[in-house]
């Protein structure tokens, strides 16, 4: 495989770390069509190597915006934030292993229809801020097994597709527990952390990282611009006004969601078979 310029690589990790650490995204969602468009990598090398990056990007957001914006208000959603993290953990340790045996095109529509419903759900909070919000009642056990089936659903995801989760952890905290878009970007990242933790773990062990020039050529560079992007990005989170910061995340899940949907169809064109089938062609 020719591998592009690290100066791509870098270029594209810092501004993927900037939005992650504006957002509290880990910014996988934009890094997974970069590797497989600009670096050629096929979606089963790309996806691991995109939660690789992921956890360098969460952890230096993480960091940054800890040291820039106030932390005390974690405290009074720390119940949502562990039973979250908890069902995200354990999750992400059974998709990985899922990976080898799925379909990446049925994996991607069913991800890019859930991102553009959360993203035009954001974008009409933002526009429409008298609407109704979706807030749970203050019940310690609904609060409890919501918290748990996000995560599930969060982990899931994350270890399949190589992303943080923050595209979908922050949408469930604003809107599920009533949490302010600031706190949920870092609550987000915090979720994140252990969560991509546990998914890179399952993937190593199959052997996802034993190609080292290729840790070496993109993932390294990438990572270094990431680390760069993010503090960037949580330099700049405590003076972007909250309306703009659920608008900037809607419209992020919005492309997010096309990018992912027209790779899908691309795909499916290409291998001949009808768009709305998902399994693999015969003898894959």
């Amino acid at each position: 495989m020719a591998v592009r310029s690290k100066w791509y690589a870098c270029g594209g990790g810092a501004a993927v770390g900037t939005l992650g650490g504006l957002i509290g995204l880990g910014g996988a969602e934009f890094r997974l069509p970069m590797l497989i468009g600009w670096f050629g990598l096929s979606a089963r090398v790309a996806v691991p190597l995109n939660l690789l990056v992921s956890l360098i990007t969460v952890s230096a957001a993480l960091l940054g915006r800890l040291l820039v914006l106030d932390p005390r208000g974690l405290s009074t959603h720390l119940v949502e934030i562990l039973t979250i993290g908890l069902g995200s953990m354990a999750a992400a340790w059974i998709g990985a292993g899922w990976l080898a045996g799925m379909s990446d095109r049925l994996l991607e529509r069913v991800i890019a229809l859930m991102l553009f419903l959360i993203a035009v759900v954001l974008i009409g909070e933002t526009l429409l801020p008298a609407a109704p919000t979706f807030a749970l009642a203050h019940d310690p056990v609904l609060r409890l097994a919501a918290g748990v089936g996000c995560g599930v659903v969060i982990g899931v995801v994350s270890s399949l597709l190589g992303v943080a989760g923050g595209e979908l952890i922050i949408p469930a905290l604003v809107l599920l527990f009533a949490v302010d878009i600031k706190t949920a970007g870092t609550a987000s990242l915090l979720i994140s952390l252990p969560t991509v933790a546990v998914g890179l773990v399952r993937h190593w062990r199959r052997g996802a990282f034993d190609d080292r020039a290729l840790l070496r050529e993109v993932a390294g560079p990438m990572a270094l611009g990431s680390i760069v992007g993010a503090n960037l990005g949580a330099a700049l989170a405590g003076l972007a006004p909250v309306v703009a910061l659920k608008l900037t995340l809607g419209l992020a899940l919005a492309v997010s969601a096309l990018g992912l949907y027209r790779r899908a169809r691309v795909a499916a064109v290409s291998s001949g078979r009808p768009w709305h089938s998902g399994r693999r062609p015969a003898g894959r």
